[in-house]
């Protein structure tokens, strides 16, 4: 399929990124949370009296999976509606749903005050979580890049990306201030509710700049046109899919499962694996925007190779240095860091390789649709494999070996990428194969 995808420099275009971005925080906010806080959520919801802590964090990252799996539900539906009625008002109820879930979180009962009924409440809300994220990629990057100006679509393009660092930041920022200021016995009884409550004026806050946001030109002027045959969407689908799929494992094994990995596998405490993630998430926030904008100049094939190759090398060495006492804090520190700034290097030209694949009739649906099917099975999944691999193994080296193969098998596909942007023009033309 071949795509011409042309940007528009409007008025409207800073309001599209921060209108586009902020649902994107919140929704990565909360899922950073609900990682973070994996092993207090297990005690809480998923431990009757006399089951393991192991098999509950196991049942906490399966609910945490089926929420992704909802996701390609919540694209093909949302993406849908969002190809013909426009991004505006999708995008408006996706923020409104995500909002109700997450904040209904921060209320529900344990399994101490409602039994089982408590773990079923819980699914229920990661499902309409999942229903409302797999809605917001796709419709975010249309306004973001149907609203950059020529030759700038990666550098719009990656603010989605950035957003998802800021949101794990404000995650894990928060989830550090509430270790440091409730003892565990108040942060286990009570204190993890507060930064699902927290949803709710920020939800608010998103929903307002989304009412004034206006509709993108580039939709409004080829919402007539026929749109491409199925069987080659669906193509650029799974090529889409298959792009990212690496940084959909990396992502989601250096920024997220960390955590608990730490505390689980290696004995840290619940602080330090706080302060690792939060290192993580800085190397992550630091290269997405650059790295965006090198794919405007560079293509975006050069930045995301050069940041799934580091992957495929680095990981086992990485968790090699992080298991060895010997090492100092600082240098471990420091190779947690710069694990996030080799995700950033794929993250940042993400989402606009992938708006490049789709023309406007379905790019919503397309898009969306590539992103939340990778995201399903490499992100969603991570946290369960790993866990339920390592306890099966005994092998601590397993996100390692996940996160780069994962990358290994992205490589052919970024390889069918143009090798360079195209200079000069107002049009990119990019053919999938």
């Amino acid at each position: 399929m071949t795509v011409i995808h042309q940007g528009r420099d409007t008025r409207g275009g800073r309001r599209a990124l921060v209108a586009g971005s902020v649902g994107n925080l919140i929704e990565w906010y909360e899922f950073g949370v609900y990682g973070y806080f994996a092993t207090i959520i297990a005690a809480r919801f998923f431990t009757p009296e006399g089951g393991s802590e192991i098999e509950a964090l196991v049942k906490t990252y399966a609910s945490f999976a089926l929420a992704f799996f909802f996701r390609p539900v919540g694209a093909a539906f949302f993406g849908r509606l969002g190809d013909r009625v426009g991004r505006r008002p999708v995008l408006v109820l996706v923020i409104t749903l995500m909002t109700v879930a997450t904040t209904l979180i921060g209320v529900l009962p344990t399994y101490a005050q409602a039994g089982a009924l408590a773990p079923w409440l819980l699914t229920f809300l990661r499902v309409l979580q999942g229903l409302s994220a797999g809605g917001e990629f796709g419709g975010a990057v249309s306004v973001m890049t149907e609203f950059a100006p020529p030759g700038r679509r990666g550098l719009y393009g990656s603010w989605q990306s950035f957003t998802v660092a800021l949101g794990l930041l404000g995650g894990a920022g928060v989830a550090a201030l509430l270790a440091t200021v409730l003892t565990e016995e108040q942060l286990g009884a009570w204190g993890w509710r507060l930064p699902f409550l927290l949803t709710l004026p920020l939800g608010l806050g998103a929903l307002w700049l989304r009412l004034r946001l206006d509709e993108t030109p580039e939709f409004v002027a080829e919402r007539s046109r026929e749109k491409p045959p199925p069987r080659e969407v669906a193509r650029a689908i799974a090529l889409g899919a298959g792009r990212i799929m690496g940084w959909a494992a990396a992502g989601y094994t250096f920024l997220v499962v960390l955590p608990s990995y730490l505390q689980s596998s290696l004995g840290a405490t619940f602080q330090q694996a706080l302060v690792a993630t939060v290192l993580a998430n800085l190397g992550f926030a630091v290269t997405i925007v650059p790295a965006g904008l090198a794919s405007d100049l560079f293509g975006r094939r050069a930045v995301m190779l050069t940041g799934a190759v580091l992957v495929v090398v680095l990981s086992v060495p990485l968790l090699d240095l992080l298991q060895e006492p010997g090492v100092s804090n600082t240098v471990k520190g420091a190779a947690v860091c710069g694990a996030g700034a080799v995700v950033g290097l794929m993250a940042g030209p993400g989402p606009a390789m992938l708006s490049e694949m789709f023309p406007a009739r379905v790019r919503y649906t397309g898009l969306g649709l590539a992103y939340a099917l990778s995201n399903a099975v490499f992100s969603g999944c991570a946290g369960l494999i790993i866990t339920e691999t390592i306890e099966r193994t005994g092998s601590v080296d397993i996100p390692a070996y996940y996160a780069a193969a994962a990358c290994a098998v992205s490589v052919p596909a970024l390889l069918t990428l143009p090798a360079r942007r195209v200079r000069g023009a107002k049009a990119v033309e990019e053919r999938t194969g």
